[in-house]
């Protein structure tokens, strides 16, 4: 059995972000599927190491972390290299606060659970959940923007990778999926850009996953 086990979904993005973070680091790691359409995160078993019923759980050395912000975090402190975090505090605060960005207030709007929540509850159609997913996406897009602009070099804060592009890449991917505009975002397109070119990042793609339907697999 390996040392670590990701229990994840292919499409969700917080599930991204960790697989991101293992391949950037070049750690190995089974992949276990759990499938949110089939409601698996809701099984007595899996409750039991996620009580929230949410992707990712970490497991390493038989014990279990779930939330991706807390995985993506130990895995620094327990594989520091290559370094997700600069030793400046100031622009460590600071990737924290694009990828808080993303986590507390991005993710949420466009969360499963919510737009479930919006379509049983108030009778959400399609097309309005899109139109709430794009109207606060867009506030976050906005504000990463502003703030990456002082940062950016070939990735959203400088020459190397840390772990604010492993928010951006799978929220902007989200971003997509709810025909939000990207494209008036350009520091951010670069970043996205230049991360999508390595081969950790490739690695990652929800679109070939193990998990990834046949009819959304690239060729």
């Amino acid at each position: 059995m390996a040392s670590l086990i990701l229990y994840n979904y292919f499409r969700s993005s917080t599930s991204y972000r960790v697989r991101l973070a293992m391949h950037v680091k070049g750690l190995d790691f089974e992949y276990k599927a759990i499938n949110l359409l089939k409601s698996e995160q809701r099984s007595a078993e899996y409750l039991k190491i996620n009580p929230l019923g949410g992707v990712p759980t970490l497991l390493h050395d038989g014990k279990y972390i779930p939330e991706s912000m807390a995985i993506i975090e130990y895995i620094e402190e327990v594989f520091p290299e290559p370094a997700l975090l600069p030793k400046d505090a100031y622009t460590r605060a600071r990737i924290r606060q694009v990828c808080e960005v993303i986590n507390s207030f991005m993710h949420p709007m466009g969360n499963l659970k919510t737009l479930q929540y919006m379509e049983k509850t108030h009778g959400y159609t399609q097309d309005k959940k899109e139109e709430w997913a794009q109207h606060w996406l867009s506030q976050g897009l906005e504000t990463l923007e502003e703030t990456i602009k002082e940062f950016a070099g070939t990735y959203s804060f400088g020459e190397k990778v840390t772990m604010a592009d492993l928010f951006i890449v799978p929220q902007l991917l989200t971003c997509q999926r709810f025909n939000v505009d990207i494209s008036k975002y350009p520091t951010l397109l670069k970043v996205n850009e230049n991360c999508l070119k390595l081969e950790a990042f490739q690695k990652a793609d929800p679109f070939i996953q193990v998990d990834t339907p046949d009819n959304l697999k690239k060729k």
